[in-house]
């Protein structure tokens, strides 16, 4: 079960901290999703050829079992809206996993319990006694999210009418541990033993524990393997299965998927997998995980009972480094030696700076361990306070009403508020004694708040924001617009953060023209307000403050290189890269300017050396390079033996943002999976199932046999255009720089999916894909290593209303993220930069909606 925002602490000893903070936002207008009234399934992004739910918020898929014709979809579903919550299991079938039918409700949360993942099977031997071996039941094994204390323990629910309904079993739970991090089984028949294997997740603890059963109800624990691989996020939804190597029946390895969230290698959510042997009762990879940073000169390990000549500003870092915990009795691991740096005091509230003396860079890289908050350094914030730039005051809100500005609704109250409000935590970063605040009886009141009309006279207005991250597009958002002509033309939203920040929008092109502003609360969410301050015309942007927590590179005084933890305490290797900067003065500084939720830094063990050190989560094995590739687990009982996978198509940092209604996410196209040796090592590789096939419609288009040179052209003279595709595609490498595909352009959109020569890397850059300003994290590049084989690149790329899925060379690199274009962008091009690139072949298939 990945569940939602407040069940996601990597760091036992922060559980208490506030909930995160991050850079502020400023965006602009997102597109609107679908409009209101629009046909069942032809909304703007709804995917057509995979599965999403009819209306409101799914993710993880569970329950994958095959049964009388019918492969079992169940998944994590909100009956009662379009975010997380009410967990419950939903319900689909397919006789061929491409065609879906969405069922009802399968077993719904209750007064009691949320329905936390979990997996299905069909006890053929009635080991439980729910059914007949005749007539067996389908038993679901789940996790029981209990309300009342948090604890989370395995139950049983069963079903003999082929899953249409279920009865929770009366002895629940089967499994309890007295844990509020044990989640996720997933259960399935051991032959050689004849019991039930269990796979279950210790979250917090990146373990994997094993437990055997002979009739589903009663347990026993086997083993437990972990921590290993990335472990900077909360270990979730296991998976383990035998599959033969490279197609010899006889050579069979075990495959262990482990689902972290966050710290993916794109970042946020992902899924991570191990290859070795089962014994039926230990797992044991063949990478034992091991790890020899590159040698070098150490130029600081804090070892010493203070900073040596590393200086500090602040309070934060203390007089000198701290002593490493025992193993176990923090959240923290990884720790260099004895004592290491660690601005966290007990809480969050300190801040200040930690910085080395100058150095001559003569060295290639500086390697180093950090860990801490996930605030990345902002080019252009501030250390510590600045003044705002003069200008004209529109608004400061220290009256006792709201004067000309008008207040609908029930958020914004009679007039601005004194500060924090009654059950909000502290509010900072605002000037004077009052603020627009519209945590008004919590987050459940929604409304607006309108400025008269006046005129733009300045190349700026300046303000101070924070509250929500909810953007002006989003379905329900707590923003600020500024309105021209009865247009939104410029927006902005807070950080999930109460500290407030100052925010610039650029408004020299409206010059002389008439406006007004909106502050709009239209959520009743988590993080669902908006505060507001010091509105300002001015002819300079305001700086926002720093609210970094980070380890930044200094030449020349500049910030060129910084590295930021990730919401973990597990100390992990990173690496700057000094080639650019021989022979120039450097600095180290570390900077806590965060009081929020992981608002501190660690770092530990500089060491100058000739090649970087890579952290664990480079080192880790991924399934899937993209951003939206979460949860995957497998289906059981499949009549051909084939293993199968699936994933929720979304991400934990931006999830419940995405600009879709009346439903929110998708589930990937299932894969088939292989292990193949793979330059000398095994590795897990997929292809799309071979049933989509036959949604292609029509003849293929394509090209054969051309040579492309720098620049784009209209794939097949624009013939190949759509927005539901089926690529295949062979390019012989030339010398092109990058060379491949851009899909779903038009407007200035485009989805690029290419390969870096240089890098031998597959990328799908997604900056330019549509609405991508909903959420910070969004936008970006994602990259897997490809090597070229016998000089030839080999891709089959699955292109939705929504997403793109990208699979490499023998499927050995895929990349599934997701995409909000317009309706209009539908073309597609063929594409080289810095030389040329030939053509082998490429064709495209149309594909229809599953539910045609």
């Amino acid at each position: 079960m990945s569940p939602g925002p407040v069940y996601r602490r990597a760091r036992l000893r922060l559980v208490a901290a506030a909930a995160a903070t991050c850079a502020l936002a400023v965006t602009a207008v997102v597109p609107q999703a679908a409009a209101t009234g629009t046909a069942p399934h032809t909304e703007t992004y709804r995917p057509q050829f995979h599965f999403s739910p009819e209306k409101n918020w799914m993710n993880d898929p569970n329950g994958l079992v095959y049964f009388k014709g019918e492969y079992h979809l169940f998944y994590q579903y909100n009956p009662s809206g379009n975010t997380w919550g009410n967990m419950s299991w939903g319900h689909a079938v397919s006789k061929d996993l491409v065609h879906w039918e969405e069922l009802p409700l399968a077993i719904p949360h209750d007064d009691e319990e949320m329905v936390f993942s979990g997996s299905a099977v069909v006890d053929h031997e009635n080991t439980s006694g729910f059914g007949t071996e005749d007539d067996p039941a389908m038993v679901a094994v789940y996790t029981s999210a209990y309300k009342k204390d948090g604890r989370q323990a395995q139950s049983l629910a069963y079903s003999t009418d082929r899953g249409r309904t279920w009865t929770k079993y009366a002895g629940n739970p089967v499994l309890d541990i007295g844990s509020k991090e044990f989640r996720d089984p997933k259960v399935q028949w051991y032959a050689p033993t004849k019991s039930w294997l269990m796979t279950v997740s210790l979250s917090t603890e990146h373990k994997v524990r094993f437990y055997s059963s002979k009739d589903l109800k009663s347990w026993t624990h086997l083993s437990d393997f972990g921590p290993a691989g990335a472990v900077g996020g909360v270990w979730e939804c296991p998976d383990l299965f035998p599959l033969p190597v490279d197609g010899d029946s006889g050579r069979t390895k075990w495959v262990l998927v482990v689902n972290i969230n966050p710290g993916g290698i794109a970042g946020g959510s992902a899924a991570q997998y191990f290859v070795g042997d089962f014994d039926g009762t230990r797992f044991t990879p063949d990478d034992d995980g091991s790890y020899t940073p590159p040698p070098g000169l150490v130029v600081q390990d804090f070892e010493a009972s203070d900073y040596g000549s590393w200086t500090t500003t602040g309070t934060a870092f203390g007089g000198g480094p701290v002593p490493a915990p025992a193993p176990g009795s923090s959240g923290t691991s990884g720790v260099e030696g004895r004592g290491f740096v660690d601005s966290f005091h007990g809480d969050d509230a300190e801040t200040g700076t930690l910085t080395s003396q100058p150095f001559t860079v003569d060295s290639a890289y500086l390697n180093f361990k950090v860990a801490g908050g996930r605030h990345p350094h902002v080019p252009g914030s501030v250390l510590g306070e600045a003044p705002a730039p003069e200008g004209t005051v529109l608004a400061d809100f220290e009256q006792d009403g709201y004067g000309s500005w008008t207040a609908t609704g029930t958020a914004f109250g009679d007039g601005p508020a004194a500060g924090t409000l009654p059950g909000q935590q502290q509010v900072s970063g605002y000037t004077g004694d009052r603020l627009v605040n519209s945590f008004r009886s919590g987050d459940s009141t929604t409304g607006t708040l309108t400025s008269p009309e006046f005129t733009l006279t300045a190349k700026h207005i300046n303000f101070l924001v924070g509250g929500g991250r909810h953007p002006s597009g989003a379905e329900a958002p707590t923003a600020v617009r500024l309105v021209v002509d009865g247009r939104t033309v410029r927006s902005a939203t807070g950080a999930d953060s109460e500290a407030l920040n100052w925010a610039s929008w650029d408004v020299g092109d409206l010059a002389g023209r008439k406006a007004h502003i909106e502050v709009v609360d239209e959520n009743t969410g988590g993080w669902g307000h908006i505060l507001l301050d010091q509105v300002m015309l001015s002819d300079t942007p305001a700086r926002p403050r720093s609210t970094e927590t980070a380890v930044n590179l200094l030449i020349d005084g500049k910030v060129v290189q910084s590295v930021s933890g990730a919401d973990s305490g597990s100390l992990d290797w990173a690496s700057f890269d000094l080639r650019a900067h021989q022979g120039k003065q450097a600095a180290v500084r570390l900077v806590d300017m965060n009081k929020g939720g992981w608002g501190h830094i660690m770092a530990d063990h500089f060491v100058a050396a000739d090649e970087p050190a890579t952290s664990s989560v480079q080192r880790a094995h991924w399934v899937d390079h993209g951003k939206d590739y979460y949860a995957a687990v497998s289906w059981e009982d499949a009549p051909d033996g084939k293993r199968r996978m699936i994933g929720w198509m979304n991400n934990w940092q931006y999830g419940n943002s995405i600009p879709t209604s009346p439903w929110r996410s998708a589930q990937s196209i299932p894969r088939e999976m292989a292990l193949r040796t793979v330059d000398g090592r095994i590795r897990l590789t997929q292809q799309p199932v071979t049933s989509v096939r036959s949604l292609r419609t029509g003849q293929a288009v394509g090209v054969r046999d051309l040579t492309v040179t720098d620049g784009s052209t209209p794939l097949a003279g624009g013939r190949a255009d759509g927005k539901a595709l089926d690529l295949e595609a062979t390019f012989s490498l030339g010398d092109a720089e990058r060379f491949g595909l851009k899909v779903r352009t038009g407007e200035g959109q485009e989805t690029v999916i290419g390969y870096d020569a240089k890098t031998q890397e597959l990328y799908v850059d997604r900056t330019k894909s549509g609405a991508v300003d909903f959420h910070h994290d969004f936008p970006g590049v994602q990259r897997a290593p490809l090597a070229a084989e016998d000089g030839k690149v080999r891709l089959r790329i699955l292109v939705d209303w929504s997403s793109v899925e990208v699979f490499g060379g023998d499927g050995q690199a895929v990349i599934t993220d997701q995409i909000f274009p317009d309706p209009d962008s539908d073309g597609i091009q063929v594409f080289a930069e810095g030389g040329s690139v030939g053509v082998d072949k490429i064709k495209v298939w149309q594909l229809r909606s599953y539910r045609d």
